[in-house]
């Protein structure tokens, strides 16, 4: 979890890969009048995400009962939409990637997303609730580097491997 631009999916699915888990980006989840809104340069607000967060967390519990582990890239900017997204899911970690509004800004200006714009990152850092219980990481770190640690730190058993 963490704002735009962050590294979420690049981290996200190297995590996966590493695991044999399934990766699934929450941006792949919203439905098309969010990614207009977005596209527009128009923050969300708690009622379009809500939607979106019951589908990311249908999802989630979808890949429980199946017994697919998964891996979620998602913004899960303040601590209800954490909640939401861990309703019924005990076993469900986060790890935050954190960084300088400098760094990512930086990151954001040298890519090309699909909708969301650079000049929504201000908005994110506004909106985000640092979470107390998360493995917090800073993306100023390479991402092997990165998903060693969430493995170390969340999955001790499969360190080393």
């Amino acid at each position: 979890m963490g704002v735009s631009g962050c590294g979420k999916s690049t981290v996200g699915s190297a995590l996966a890969d590493r695991l044999g888990w399934r990766f699934a980006d929450g941006d792949d989840f919203h439905p098309p009048a969010n990614v207009e809104k977005m596209r527009a340069g128009v923050p969300l607000d708690d009622s379009d995400r809500a939607p979106w967060l019951a589908r990311l967390n249908a999802m989630l519990r979808e890949s429980a009962a199946a017994g697919g582990p998964v891996v979620l890239a998602c913004s899960a900017l303040r601590q209800r939409y954490r909640d939401a997204l861990a309703e019924g899911m005990p076993g469900l970690r986060f790890v935050h990637l954190a960084g300088s509004a400098g760094l990512i800004g930086d990151r954001l200006a040298a890519r090309r997303h699909r909708y969301m714009p650079a000049a929504l990152l201000a908005s994110q850092f506004a909106t985000l609730e640092p979470p107390a219980d998360a493995l917090t990481l800073d993306v100023a770190e390479p991402v092997d580097a990165l998903v060693e640690a969430i493995v170390a730190g969340l999955c001790p058993d499969q360190s080393n491997e």
